[in-house]
């Protein structure tokens, strides 16, 4: 559809394509997301070796191999909708095929040290019930954390102007997706659906990423490259799912919108800029 491929098990549950393209996206994302923690997988506060680890929603399976590969003696199993992920993996990984809106197996009730999520906004329905089955999944004393952008850009230089298109785009993504009944924009309300489901020590950490190459620090400002190719690889799959199969728009308008918006994140007069939630709780 659209000249993109999407996933066939539960189909429809999910609106982003999972071809070679998105692939390369997502792997890409996950580098942005290592430059953002200087390096690191996680920031929860693990101290104790890693026995178990689950990765829902791990898309490539990027992050679970990186994991596998730093803790050999760790077993990690990651899940998908798409078996995109590749079969040469270090032998402490598997990778199944599962919705993680579905009911968890009794069988993976308090068997996890470590649950981890990452870039799961509009894909999940009701996150209660989700950060509830991840409650459940971990030993007393483990930890959940989700790694997520607010889908909503900012400028240095105050709010957006009326005439922005990546203000209307986000505008019309955060309609579309509530339309689907799977809010894209909801990393701030992580923190306080974790503590409500029965989360301890649940920990908020935002951290301000640059869109472009505009900042003098040098660290911060390769963030803003790879974040600037990142947005420009993401409008067209993000927009496709949104603008075509949800408000309806004809191919034409969401080509003429679509290249609005990429040549306003090409526009080095605005210093774009966009916030990173890394939030962590604890099971008692």
């Amino acid at each position: 559809q659209n000249g993109r491929r999407y996933h066939a098990y539960r189909e429809g549950e999910y609106l982003f394509p999972n071809d070679e393209s998105e692939q390369n996206r997502l792997d890409m994302l996950h580098h942005i997301f290592k430059l953002v923690l200087g390096g690191n997988l996680f920031k929860a506060p693990i101290n104790e070796p890693l026995q178990r680890v689950l990765d829902f929603g791990t898309g490539t399976g990027i992050w679970a191999i990186d994991l596998a590969d730093e803790n050999p003696a760790t077993q990690v199993q990651g899940t998908d909708l798409s078996p995109i992920q590749p079969i040469w993996v270090p032998p402490n990984l598997k990778f199944v095929v599962d919705d993680c809106e579905s009911s968890w197996p009794e069988e993976d009730h308090s068997i996890y040290d470590f649950v981890h999520g990452r870039s799961m906004s509009g894909s999940i329905a009701n996150w209660s019930a989700l950060f509830t089955e991840a409650l459940q999944a971990l030993k007393p004393g483990g930890w959940l954390e989700m790694q997520e952008f607010d889908v909503w850009f900012r400028s240095e230089e105050g709010e957006l102007p009326a005439d922005s298109k990546i203000a209307e785009w986000q505008s019309y993504l955060d309609q579309a997706s509530l339309m689907f009944g799977k809010r894209l924009n909801v990393a701030n309300e992580f923190k306080e659906k974790m503590i409500e489901v029965g989360f301890e020590d649940v920990r908020d950490d935002i951290i301000k990423v640059p869109i472009g190459a505009w900042p003098k620090d040098l660290r911060l400002k390769e963030q803003g490259r790879w974040l600037q190719a990142q947005m420009l690889d993401s409008i067209e799959p993000i927009s496709l799912g949104y603008c075509s199969r949800i408000l309806k728009w004809s191919d034409a308008k969401t080509q003429v919108f679509m290249a609005g918006v990429r040549n306003e994140f090409l526009n080095h007069k605005t210093h774009l800029f966009v916030y990173c939630h890394f939030i962590h709780g604890r099971r008692p």
